[in-house]
């Protein structure tokens, strides 16, 4: 069973670009715009690995992931940072904030599914 993807990012063609690169290297890929989309896909697709925009309309990212980290059914869930902010402090900022790692926009297409298949067989974060 391939692993399943949660993109979580208001940018339409940031979404078709991952889906698409993920989704050809055999990922289960699922997307979501805002929190509220990411909340339900996460209770009902159950994805191993969340990458998760920063800046979403509403709740940022970084709420989001706090609010997944402090719920005992998703705390161990894998989350990506995904996001176009790439200045000096923001990758400290999203790991404080409990995300895993962080990638960048725009992605590198030659490498961007390998850096998700890293994070996938990566050790699972321990429990706050």
């Amino acid at each position: 069973m391939s692993a399943r993807i949660l993109v979580v990012d208001d940018n339409p063609a940031n979404v078709r670009l991952a889906a698409y690169v993920l989704g050809t290297r055999g990922f289960e890929v699922h997307t979501a715009s805002t929190p509220d989309e990411a909340m339900e896909s996460i209770g009902s697709k159950h994805p191993d690995l969340v990458l998760m925009d920063i800046q979403l309309p509403g709740t940022d990212g970084l709420t989001l992931t706090r609010r997944l980290r402090e719920n005992p059914e998703t705390q161990k869930l894998i989350i990506v940072a995904f996001t176009a902010y790439a200045m000096r402090g923001d990758e400290e900022k999203a790991l404080a904030a409990g995300c895993d790692g962080y990638l960048s926009k725009p992605i590198d297409t030659r490498t961007f599914a390998d850096r998700i298949s890293q994070f996938l067989s990566a050790e699972r974060r321990p429990a706050p």
